[in-house]
């Protein structure tokens, strides 16, 4: 389970996507959310993901690859479908008890299912094609104009990169301690929900002193390197646009127009 997780990975290829300049593959990111959540019926996210299709195609991402990722938000998909399939008001469809499935409550468990969907595929295609490094300057150009109300840009850039970049070493490291324990006798599966969570404690106490240990080393490594924030730094490869990513901007435009227009207006 722990390795299905593809959030904050990097999968090397030589596709479009990958070249493209991280600015246009976060404003992409974000506009594909944003999207998401104004959509109001199935023509909507059907636009949605045939534009997340072809993102995936162009990556050269194998497609299995993604769907992997999405057996780690399985509970929350479930439990986030289960919850509007029962408590959304409405006309009812079926009841037992005192539960009710209701007309709109189908809808809106539906809708929330696919939109978890796509939103973790989005974001997943993002980080996949994308270098932390990459990102980190992506991030820290597009926000450039906040530095003039002093905001800490290049800090606020650098956290997340080094979050992103922690995700997947971490989950190596829980990897190994669970199969360590495992070899020593713990037992991770059998048991109610209380004695499963106790049987964390020898999984969380030797990751969490892991995690400390690692940002102790991250912290000296970058104080060797006389690491003082973003004030007068440079960059050895300035990001700059190319014709691919005023195309890829024109195509993000275009997406947001129609899906707008089929998902929002036309209902």
């Amino acid at each position: 389970m722990l390795r299905d997780i593809t959030l904050g990975q990097y999968y090397q290829a030589d596709s479009v996507i990958h070249r493209l300049d991280p600015r246009v593959k976060l404003v992409t990111t974000i506009c594909f959310i944003i999207s998401l959540f104004l959509v109001d019926n199935w023509a909507g996210y059907l636009i949605a993901g045939l534009f997340l299709l072809m993102i995936i195609r162009f990556s050269k991402v194998p497609f299995k690859f993604m769907v992997r990722g999405m057996k780690s938000i399985l509970f929350l998909l479930i439990f986030a479908a289960v919850f509007n399939l029962f408590l959304t008001p409405g006309e009812v469809v079926v009841s037992f008890w005192k539960l009710k499935i209701t007309r709109e409550g189908i809808r809106f468990a539906a809708f929330m299912a696919v939109r978890l969907i796509f939103l973790i595929m989005g974001s997943s295609v993002m980080t996949l094609t994308t270098t932390p490094n990459n990102l980190t300057d992506g991030l820290e150009k597009l926000l450039g104009p906040l530095k003039v109300l002093k905001v800490p840009v290049h800090e606020i850039a650098m956290m997340m990169s080094i979050a992103l970049r922690f995700i997947p070493i971490l989950l190596e490291e829980t990897d190994k301690i669970m199969k360590a324990q495992i070899a020593r006798g713990a037992d991770f599966e059998s048991g109610n929900l209380i004695r499963k969570a106790k049987s964390l404690v020898p999984l969380l106490v030797p990751l969490f002193i892991s995690a400390f240990r690692r940002a102790n080393d991250l912290a000296m490594a970058m104080e060797a390197r006389c690491y003082r924030g973003g004030e007068q730094r440079t960059k050895m490869k300035p990001l700059i646009y190319h014709k691919a990513d005023v195309l890829a901007y024109g195509t993000v435009a275009c997406y947001l127009v129609i899906c707008i227009t089929f998902g929002k207006i036309l209902l």
